[in-house]
């Protein structure tokens, strides 16, 4: 099986400002229209029909789901979707989190994880892996990409926020241009895939809130925090013949 991987930008979309204007995200205040047109071009783009994208409705929790076939609704309340088999895309939205997407393409799993400081702290990742590992796929097969979010320069937080973080997620505590207390949520996720045994780890080193081309919370949200969501996706594909 062949590994598929995509992270979206803010551009080719049909919303609106804030939300200008590939925005995915169905729960921001977007125009419902606009975010429907959104998901269809990216399914289309991709080859993928609307049933095989498999979107969740975070919540910045642990709870991990397994699907094993087309949906027409999101995965309630959880925010780790592993699928099974060829041909279903699971899905991450981000703007300024984590996205996670793993693969055993041996075993036929993959599996979206969306991982903020709330998720990322209290274990959304590590429950993500006991789930695809239920499904069937084997840790040291597992190969994993940290999508684009928030880097550790620009993820200001209080002194007491950053270190009961690092208490549950070494690695992750950092220092900001402005010599603040900062978070590097991608590097504390690093090292708790590297010590859980994963080899295979690569990392998108784009920052959200640096990055003009990706929607950014911090950055863009303004007084109302009004943005848009970029989406990570990954799914397995057969072999080219």
């Amino acid at each position: 099986m062949r590994v598929r991987r995509v992270v979206t930008t803010r551009a080719g979309g049909q919303s609106a400002a804030p939300y200008a204007s590939f925005n995915l995200g169905a729960h921001v205040g977007d125009d419902p229209v606009a975010v429907a047109a959104n998901r269809k071009r990216l399914a289309t783009e991709l080859g993928l029909t609307g049933e095989q994208l498999v979107w969740m409705e975070q919540i910045h929790g642990r709870t991990a789901t397994i699907v094993h076939g087309p949906r027409t609704e999101p995965l309630p309340a959880t925010d780790a979707a592993v699928a099974t088999g060829p041909g279903l895309a699971v899905v991450v939205l981000v703007a300024d989190c984590v996205p996670i997407l793993l693969a055993d393409p041996v075993a036929e799993v993959v599996a979206a994880v969306h991982a903020g400081r709330v998720g990322a702290r209290v274990g959304v990742l590590p429950a993500a892996l006991a789930a695809m590992r239920e499904a069937g796929a084997r840790t040291d097969r597992i190969e994993v990409l940290l999508g684009p979010a928030a880097c550790g320069e620009c993820y200001e937080v209080p002194a007491a926020m950053q270190a009961d973080v690092e208490a549950q997620l070494p690695g992750s505590a950092s220092r900001t241009r402005r010599g603040t207390p900062g978070l590097d949520l991608r590097a504390g996720l690093w090292n708790q895939l590297a010590r859980a045994g994963v080899a295979r780890i690569g990392v998108d080193p784009r920052c959200t809130v640096e990055d003009r081309t990706l929607f950014s919370h911090r950055r863009d949200g303004g007084p109302d925090r009004r943005t848009g969501r970029i989406a990570a996706l990954t799914w397995l594909e057969p072999d080219p013949a």
